[in-house]
C-alpha cells in the first residue's frame, strides 16, 4: 500500500480474517505454487548422470546448474520482494511461473552455459525468486497465533516436489530423455501456477504488529546488540547450515549409484527423505509456535549435523534409507524457523527486505553446498570428504545459533519480545 492510498490514522481499521479457514486455503494454494516451481530443478538432480555424460562427463556441470538455480533464487528474492510490495504477490508469482517455463526450455539447448543460464537466470533469479520470498511474506500476513505452523506448511513446497516428482522424472528420463522431461514439466508447471495465482492470491491484510513488539523492534538494541548485528549473525547462520543441507538433496541419487544401488531406488530414497522432511516439518511448526524460531533452529541444526555425519559411514541400501529419513527429520525445521525468528525479532514493516536477505544467505548456502559436493567428488572420486566438510560447516552454524539463544536467555528485552 503506497503512502497516497494508506488510510489516515483516524480511520476505522478494516477487520482482517487472520488465522481463519480462508487463511489456510490461501496458504495451501501458495504451497502448491511453490511445489510446482521447486520441481523444475529436480529434473537436473534426477538426471544428473545422464546430463553429465552429454556434457563432458563431469558431475559438477549439472550440479553447478542446480547451484545456480539456488543462487539465482536467492539473489532475485530482494528485488522480487520489493516488486511484490509494490505490485502485489500475484504479479511476481505469475511472472515467476512463466520464467521457470522459459528456463527449462533454455536448459535443453545442449551446452553447459545454456544449462547454467536456464537454471540460474530464468528458473532461479526470475522464477523461483518470484514465488519464494514474496509468498513467505504474503502468507505470514494471514497468520498471527499459528504463524510458525503456516510457514512450516508453505516451506514444505520443495519437499512435496521432491516426494512427488523424482520417481516420475526417473521413469520419464529413462524412457524419453531429460530434455523431453523438461519440456513436459515446464508446460504443466506454468498452467498450474497461473491458474492458482489468478483464483486464490488476493491482497493480504495489513495487520499491525502488537504495540509491545513494535516498540521493541524500534529499539536501538536487540538482545543487547545493534539490530543489524543480530540480523547479520542470523543470516550467517542460515548460510552455514544450508551448505550441508544441500549435499544429500543434490547428490543422493548419484551416491546410491556409486554404491551399486539402482537409480530407481535412489530416486525413491530421495522421495522418502523429502517425505520425512514434509511430515516432520508440520510437527516442527507446532514446536516453533511454542518455543520460538531461534530455539527450534538450534535443535534442528544439531539433528542435521548428526545425520550428515551418517552419510560418511552408511553404504548399504537399508542404512542409507535410515540416514536419509533422519536427515529429513533433522533439517526440515530450519528455513521456516529462521523466517519465524525474523518476524519475531524485527518489525513487520521490515519483513519485505529482511526475509529476502535471509533467503539470499540460505540460498547461497544451498548453492555452495550443491556445487561443493560435486567439486569434491570430482577431486576425490568419493562423497565422504564432501559430507565431512558439511559437518564442519554445521558445527559453525551451531555455534552462531547457540550464541543468539544465549543472548535471548540473558537479555530481558529479548525474552519479552519473543514472548509478545
Amino acid at each position: 500500500m503506497t503512502p497516497a492510498t494508506r488510510p489516515p490514522p483516524s480511520a476505522t481499521p478494516v477487520p482482517v480474517a487472520v488465522d481463519s479457514r480462508a487463511s489456510w486455503v490461501i496458504a495451501t494454494a501458495a504451497l502448491i505454487c511453490m511445489s510446482m516451481t521447486f520441481g523444475a530443478p529436480l529434473v537436473a538432480t534426477v538426471g544428473l548422470k545422464s546430463i553429465a555424460l552429454e556434457m563432458g562427463g563431469a558431475r559438477s556441470v549439472p550440479a553447478l546448474a542446480g547451484s545456480f538455480a539456488w543462487l539465482g533464487s536467492a539473489l532475485g528474492g530482494i528485488p522480487m520482494g520489493r516488486l511484490a510490495r509494490r505490485f502485489g504477490v500475484r504479479f511476481t508469482v505469475m511472472a515467476g511461473s512463466l520464467s521457470v517455463f522459459v528456463g527449462l526450455l533454455v536448459s535443453t539447448l545442449g551446452q553447459p552455459w545454456q544449462l547454467y543460464l536456464g537454471h540460474g537466470l530464468f528458473i532461479g533469479f526470475f522464477g523461483i525468486a518470484g514465488l519464494n520470498a514474496p509468498l513467505y511474506i504474503y502468507v505470514s500476513q494471514w497468520f498471527e497465533r499459528r504463524r510458525g505452523s503456516a510457514l512450516a506448511l508453505l516451506s514444505s513446497g520443495n519437499y512435496i516436489a521432491g516426494v512427488v516428482w523424482p520417481v516420475f522424472f526417473e521413469k520419464i528420463i529413462s524412457s524419453w530423455g531429460w530434455r523431453n522431461t523438461m519440456y513436459m514439466y515446464g508446460t504443466l508447471e506454468v498452467i498450474a501456477v497461473l491458474a492458482l495465482a489468478v483464483i486464490f492470491l488476493r491482497p493480504a491484510p495489513e495487520a499491525a504488529a502488537p504495540a509491545g513488539r513494535q516498540a521493541a523492534g524500534r529499539s536501538s538494541q536487540t538482545f543487547g546488540w545493534k539490530p543489524n548485528v543480530v540480523f547479520g549473525v542470523l543470516a550467517c547462520a542460515s548460510f552455514l547450515c544450508c551448505i550441508p543441507m544441500a549435499m544429500p538433496q543434490g547428490h543422493l541419487v548419484a551416491l546410491c549409484s556409486d554404491h551399486g544401488i539402482a537409480a530407481s531406488v535412489g530416486a525413491l530414497m530421495l522421495s522418502t527423505l523429502l517425505a520425512a522432511a514434509f511430515i516432520s516439518r508440520q510437527a516442527w511448526g507446532l514446536v516453533a509456535d511454542r518455543i520460538g524460531g531461534l530455539r527450534t533452529a538450534l535443535i534442528s541444526s544439531f539433528m542435521q549435523a548428526i545425520a550428515v555425519a551418517g552419510y560418511i559411514y552408511a553404504q548399504q541400501e537399508l542404512g542409507l534409507f535410515g540416514v536419509s529419513i533422519a536427515f529429513g527429520v533433522g533439517f526440515s525445521a530450519l528455513i521456516p524457523a529462521y523466517i519465524l525468528a525474523v518476524r519475531e525479532i524485527f518489525p513487520a514493516d521490515e519483513a519485505y527486505w529482511r526475509v529476502p536477505t535471509l533467503l539470499l544467505m540460505s540460498g547461497s548456502g544451498m548453492a555452495t553446498g550443491g556445487w561443493l559436493a560435486g567439486y569434491l567428488y570430482d577431486h576425490f572420486a568419493d562423497y565422504a570428504p564432501a559430507f565431512a566438510t558439511g559437518v564442519v560447516f554445521n558445527v559453525l552454524n551451531l555455534a552462531l545459533l547457540g550464541l543468539l539463544v544465549l543472548r535471548l536467555r540473558t537479555q530481558p528485552a529479548g525474552r519479552a519480545r519473543m514472548a509478545s
